[in-house]
């Protein structure tokens, strides 16, 4: 790249990219979680039909999806927006001779357009990070194992991109092996217990997520995006344990291993309004599904190779009723300018 030029005067190329939780997209008839009833045929054709369509509203060259239970229900939904996507990868909800999909939990996947150079799923975490959870004993890995790819772009660009969806809030009561409460959900101490091995387990996915943004960004200079559904807001400690921005007020050195919310650091024309939401819980919107950058891709960086133009919210639906065929989680996008020569 000839850094004598300016951004205008180089050669540009838009990277387009979006997660969106599908909310347990499973194929008909096959059971995800005992306490729910599977989905119908009609159920099905109605769920994949209303994703395709979302698909290619969002037409997002790198798509980030959570909740799948099973590979081939994503691909039928891809195949229904019409768009032609190269890869579409769910590992651990693979639908052949050796796998029947996501067993016990959903998984994380990718659907793209770019040339996959890698595919990588974390399991556990660094032995360092296994904690003891109070009724539990050792936490040693995620409820959904977060997915690293390692992508190449037409004029040759490589960019990571990790996919996340973290532990959710909601308290963690114990249960026997057939599902029965073994915990008074009622008694408000049980319910402080319970919501403290949530947050403990929910912290120690967000310092392995840690260790992976770290391992691919300290001392590469090749960009990483990180999307998925943190289960939290932007400011957060767990999703600020993930992204470590805040440190760089402190250390300039940490921006090497530093993540950015893209909605703050969007172009200047970007059209910033106040429906930047998510989710809505009990009434209140949240802001749970985030895109976050590497430094690589603000304007500002001597190691920048393109910005954040604009970042989308596709929420509407979710003022429209609670229906499995829809999800429950608003998707994002965001239109990067990546410079390409």
């Amino acid at each position: 790249m000839n850094s004598n030029l300016q951004p205008d005067q180089r050669m540009v190329t838009t990277l387009t990219v979006a997660t969106a939780n599908v909310l347990n997209l499973a194929n008909p008839g096959r059971t995800f979680y005992a306490n729910q009833d599977t989905y119908s045929q009609n159920e099905f054709e109605r769920k994949i039909e209303w994703l395709g369509g979302r698909i290619a509203a969002l037409n997002a060259d790198v798509l980030a999806v959570q909740e799948v239970w099973d590979e081939a229900a994503i691909k039928a939904a891809v195949s229904r927006s019409g768009l032609r996507y190269s890869t579409v990868a769910v590992p651990g909800a693979e639908n052949d001779e050796k796998s029947n999909g996501a067993q016990n939990t959903p998984r994380v996947g990718i659907v793209t357009r770019l040339e996959v150079e890698k595919l990588q799923s974390f399991p556990e975490f660094p032995a360092e990070l296994r904690i003891q959870i109070p009724g539990v004993g050792e936490h040693i890995k995620f409820e959904r194992p977060p997915l690293l790819a390692t992508l190449r772009m037409k004029h040759g660009q490589v960019v990571h991109m990790l996919t996340a969806h973290m532990k959710s809030k909601r308290p963690k009561f114990l249960q026997d092996a057939k599902g029965e409460p073994q915990e008074d959900r009622e008694d408000p101490k049980n319910l402080a217990l319970a919501t403290l091995r949530s947050l403990m387990m929910r912290g120690a996915e967000a310092a392995a997520m840690r260790h992976i943004v770290a391992d691919v960004l300290q001392r590469t200079h090749e960009p990483l995006i990180v999307m998925g559904d943190f289960n939290d807001g932007p400011h957060s400690v767990t999703t600020q344990m993930i992204a470590a921005t805040g440190e760089v007020a402190y250390d300039k050195g940490a921006r090497d291993a530093a993540l950015w919310n893209a909605y703050e650091v969007q172009g200047e024309m970007a059209l910033k309004r106040d429906v930047a939401y998510s989710h809505v819980h009990q009434g209140f919107p949240e802001v749970l599904d985030q895109i976050l950058v590497s430094e690589e891709f603000l304007p500002r960086s001597k190691f920048s190779i393109g910005d954040v133009r604009r970042v989308d919210y596709f929420n509407d639906h979710l003022q429209e009723g609670r229906d499995r065929s829809r999800s429950d989680h608003g998707f994002v996008r965001a239109v990067i300018r990546v410079f390409g020569g």
